[in-house]
């Protein structure tokens, strides 16, 4: 008889990171809560629990009411960074005062970072009727910065500690010889009983702890009578019964740049000036490699100069490791070589030419003749005309001589490259447009987006008593992006692989 084939192979891995060296004691007690849940005894083969501790600077300084966050902001976000890097499936912050700035990392990555105030409200939820009052032991910080009374405060009537129970209890976690060092008896229990005590006679019916390390000493105080609730079992079973749903992330345009520099950022702002958007956040995110490095592409297919493929691969790979959902390449000739690169990559790149030709086609009609300007490497590469083709749209260059003049206006010493906008570059790109009108475009194709700085997108461009539509690729490339990140589920990227 065979084995059930679902029986006898293990389940997934799940791969869980715990941010240490936040309070030492309390990150050890949560690990080993979390290796004796019943989710991982009755499974043992599925979790991997990695626990990463660093020297904390402030890690000794009190959470008073005036504490500053920045430095374990900055620590807790390197952890995690780190977490992100070696694969893990979700993060465990096991520290409150952490937990009020948890949305602001959560937004910075991305795997989950596990809410423990979920994990407690969710507990609560269970064991107490909505306006029961609750006691809690907090930090003077985390207790002035209302993380409870966002979370809690709506359905229950909280109520901390008496000014001198308080004070007692900071001292007893954080001072000399307290719980924070392992001092787990004596006074600083004595203390903690006490806080405990001050909620109950001000009608709590259970303990909440605001501190990780009460972890360490709630078995005492349940020994004792009190109804204290034990946050890192609660966390632990939290995170071990499939609380770390997949994030969903906001989309994000990596964009190859520097080919060329001032047409990178061109492109930039025609993608801000389309995306519909009412505050900055509404916009996409982008991340941009300015690589002027990168050889000329026209160079290299032309006069079979240095292969600029390796690098616009490289550039790419560094922008899917970025989290990029696609990929943008702002420039025409560069696109003779995306077919060799795209296959190796997981994200797609968004094809500038065939969108352009696409546009064209739906806008005016396969039965107009496009005029292309473009380098003379996009030319010979033919990538536009194959573009085209399939599209069913006839394309036409300019003759040898305007040729010439086209390249000149892009790579000459007054050249679009050099900086120049107007003068002697706008006058030769007229001229090679005249010549193309001349002889049959209805539709002029700015091929290099060097172009589009000197002239624009243009319905009705006039021209010595003609009529010519100017298509700027760049332009509809941007827009085909916006329109990219508006329709694509946030999780997925854009071939809808999750």
């Amino acid at each position: 008889m065979k084995p059930n084939k679902a029986a006898s192979e293990p389940s997934h891995s799940h791969k869980i990171g715990i941010v240490g060296g936040l309070g030492s004691l309390a990150g050890g007690d949560l690990f080993y809560k979390l290796v004796r849940s019943r989710a991982v005894l009755e499974d043992q083969g599925r979790f991997h629990f990695l626990l990463e501790q660093h020297p904390f600077k402030d890690l000794l300084l009190p959470l008073d009411a005036n504490a500053s966050m920045n430095s374990r902001k900055f620590y807790v976000f390197e952890v995690c960074r780190s977490f992100e890097a070696s694969g893990v499936d979700a993060i465990m912050l096991p520290c409150f005062a952490s937990q009020t700035f948890r949305a602001e990392i959560q937004d910075e990555l991305g795997i989950p970072v596990l809410d423990m105030m979920q994990a407690l409200v969710q507990h609560i939820r269970q064991i107490a009727e909505p306006g029961s009052t609750l006691g809690v032991l907090a930090s003077d910080y985390v207790r002035h910065s209302g993380l409870f009374e966002r979370a809690l405060g709506a359905h229950y009537h909280l109520v901390y500690p008496d000014e001198q129970a308080q004070a007692a209890l900071m001292q007893a976690m954080y001072g000399r010889s307290g719980i924070k060092d392992g001092h787990l008896e004596g006074v600083p229990l004595e203390s903690v009983y006490q806080a405990c005590l001050s909620v109950q006679a001000q009608g709590a019916s259970h303990v909440v702890p605001g501190m990780t390390e009460l972890s360490l000493v709630s078995a005492d105080l349940q020994r004792r009578g009190i109804a204290a609730l034990d946050i890192n079992d609660l966390y632990a079973t939290f995170a071990t019964q499939g609380a770390s749903a997949p994030r969903e992330l906001p989309f994000k345009l990596g964009i190859v740049g520097g080919v060329g520099p001032a047409a990178t950022v061109d492109f930039m702002g025609k993608v801000v000036a389309s995306t519909p958007a009412g505050r900055d956040q509404d916009h996409i995110k982008m991340v941009v490699e300015q690589n002027p490095q990168i050889p000329d592409r026209t160079a290299n297919l032309l006069n079979d100069e240095a292969d600029p493929t390796m690098a616009m691969y490289a550039t790419c790979k560094r922008l899917e490791s970025a989290g990029a959902n696609a990929i943008a390449i702002p420039c025409n000739t560069a696109h003779a070589f995306v077919e060799r690169i795209q296959e190796h990559l997981r994200v797609p790149i968004v094809n500038m030419l065939t969108q352009t030709i696409d546009w064209i086609k739906q806008r005016y009609g396969s039965d107009r003749t496009v005029g292309l300007l473009a380098t003379s490497g996009t030319v010979a590469s033919q990538v536009y005309h194959q573009a085209a083709n399939r599209a069913g749209l006839e394309v036409m260059v300019p003759a040898a001589d305007y040729q010439r003049l086209v390249m000149e206006a892009i790579y000459g010493e007054r050249g679009i490259k050099a900086g120049f906008t107007e003068g002697l570059c706008r006058d030769q790109l007229l001229v090679a447009v005249e010549h193309l009108v001349q002889a049959g475009a209805e539709v002029v194709l700015l091929g290099c987006t060097e172009l589009p700085l000197v002239l624009g997108h243009c319905d009705a461009f006039e021209l010595q008593g003609r009529t010519v539509a100017l298509v700027d690729p760049t332009l509809i490339l941007a827009r085909s992006c916006v329109a990219l990140a508006h329709k694509v589920p946030a999780h997925k990227d854009v071939q809808g692989r999750a």
